[in-house]
């Protein structure tokens, strides 16, 4: 068909907003902090070395995330850029956290924890990606930044970046190596730790 010049400007909104670049970002809330924490106590002297975090479940408690400063960093400030930011976890004992989360500007998903560990998030993350990413989220445009480290995201991350979608993950440097190696692209939080930190 062809487009005729007193036709463009009702074409030219349909293509600005094709081009728009939006991100769409999936944060497994425990995740990211208790690696955080193991980060901290590292850095604190706590722990010797990572592996040593890790292998003796040893964490800096006063380490807080910055979630205003975690949004910004992820997403920026233009909220037209912004498709969707989306975080997961479970309840703590008082709702104020999460209601304070939700003013940072994610999207709170919660799930009880059974005996004691957290359960239902990781599928429930790579189900939303998944159902965002047919529906939502353009393949030739469009960002997906998972902020998680754990190997159960390797399958979806993959399975995405074959049918061509732009996925990204950002998350502390002892991340699952398989995770970032199936991602387009990996974000190293380590350099960011002292920025992100409440």
């Amino acid at each position: 068909m062809k487009v005729c010049p007193q036709d463009l400007p009702s074409v030219a909104p349909f293509w600005k907003a094709r081009l728009t670049m939006k991100t769409y970002t999936y944060v497994d809330n425990s995740n990211i902090w208790i690696e955080g924490s193991r980060i901290a106590a590292v850095r604190s002297g706590i722990a010797r070395d990572i592996i040593d975090a890790m292998n003796l479940c040893i964490t800096d408690t006063s380490w807080q995330l910055d979630y205003g400063k975690l949004h910004m960093f992820l997403c920026g400030s233009d909220k037209n850029e912004i498709g969707a930011v989306r975080l997961w976890g479970s309840p703590p004992p008082s709702d104020t956290f999460w209601e304070m989360v939700r003013r940072k500007g994610f999207d709170v998903k919660t799930y009880e924890k059974s005996r004691g560990k957290e359960k239902k998030v990781d599928v429930a993350i790579a189900h939303q990606m998944t159902k965002d990413a047919y529906t939502i989220i353009d393949r030739n445009v469009d960002e997906i930044t998972l902020v998680a480290g754990d190997k159960d995201f390797v399958p979806v991350v993959t399975d995405l970046v074959a049918e061509g979608f732009n996925v990204q993950v950002a998350f502390w440097g002892h991340g699952a190596a398989e995770l970032r190696s199936a991602a387009t692209s990996f974000l190293n939080l380590d350099q960011y730790h002292g920025h992100l930190q409440r």
